[in-house]
């Protein structure tokens, strides 16, 4: 009885394999058998499945428009995976291959995107959260690239449909980039490194003039030069943060600006 049904497990598993698996690709498909079963993937949400249809096509296909339009399908499919550095260097690699391409703006604008959502996976979501952690708190080498990557779209591709929300992008990531410079003079004022705190704030007075940053960053030029004695430089500052910022919250604030009290210390 034993041997028996061994023998019918063994007949079943050999005939499991006279069938191909359904997920894996035919070898006799063409190019655009290949292409219409990754896109189909891909707008299924089954992006891993899609990366690997899109590198199959290109291995088996490497010429012609199903081949490019792969190149950048897999950008795609790495920036909604979730794989930015992967999603990047598809991009750059379609960038590099295929410069004067119609649709090479495409290209750049996911370089953006995965830098913009560089980090922001679901569990950093949930990360942000639960620790109120905005994204100007966070490193800003992402944000900067992303920002670069933005500009460069606009400045080489004007008129593309992407370039609106580019620019839109790039005047958020602005904010971002200026008010991580704000956190780091915050830092530094309450580890009392008052030099370094006014250098912080003054760089991004000097770089970001005109986002919502410059009035903390102008207040915390003034409290670290009142605390270092150096009035003049205390003055100017408060005079900018009062003429530009005249209802500003920290000039409502009862202590005297230029003080250590504000801070707690």
């Amino acid at each position: 009885m034993l041997r028996c049904f061994t023998l019918i497990l063994v007949l079943i598993l050999s005939a499991c394999g006279l069938f191909p698996k359904q997920d894996e690709p035919d070898h006799n498909w063409s190019a655009g058998k290949f292409y219409s079963e990754a896109k189909d993937k891909l707008n299924d949400g089954n992006y891993t499945a899609a990366i690997q249809l899109f590198e199959s096509l290109e291995a088996r296909y490497p010429y012609g428009r199903f081949a490019q339009q792969a190149q950048l399908e897999t950008a795609y499919a790495y920036y909604k995976d979730q794989e930015p550095a992967s999603a990047i260097a598809a991009a750059d690699r379609f960038i590099k291959l295929h410069p004067n391409h119609p649709n090479v703006d495409y290209a750049y604008y996911i370089k953006g995107l995965s830098n913009f959502n560089d980090n922001w996976g679901i569990m950093s979501f949930m990360m942000q959260g639960m620790l109120k952690q905005d994204m100007s708190e966070r490193d800003s080498k992402a944000s900067r690239e992303s920002f670069e990557n933005f500009r460069e779209l606009v400045a080489r591709f004007p008129d593309s449909k992407y370039a609106s929300d580019a620019r839109q992008r790039m005047a958020h990531l602005l904010n971002v980039v200026a008010m991580n410079e704000v956190h780091v003079a915050r830092y530094y004022m309450n580890r009392q490194a008052y030099i370094a705190a006014a250098n912080r704030a003054q760089f991004a007075v000097k770089e970001y003039p005109m986002t919502p940053a410059t009035e903390e960053a102008l207040f915390i030029m003034t409290q670290a030069y009142g605390i270092l004695g150096m009035h003049d430089l205390r003055d100017d500052a408060e005079r900018v943060l009062r003429r530009n910022f005249p209802d500003s919250e920290f000039l409502n604030n009862e202590e005297e600006v230029g003080t250590k009290s504000w801070w707690g210390f």
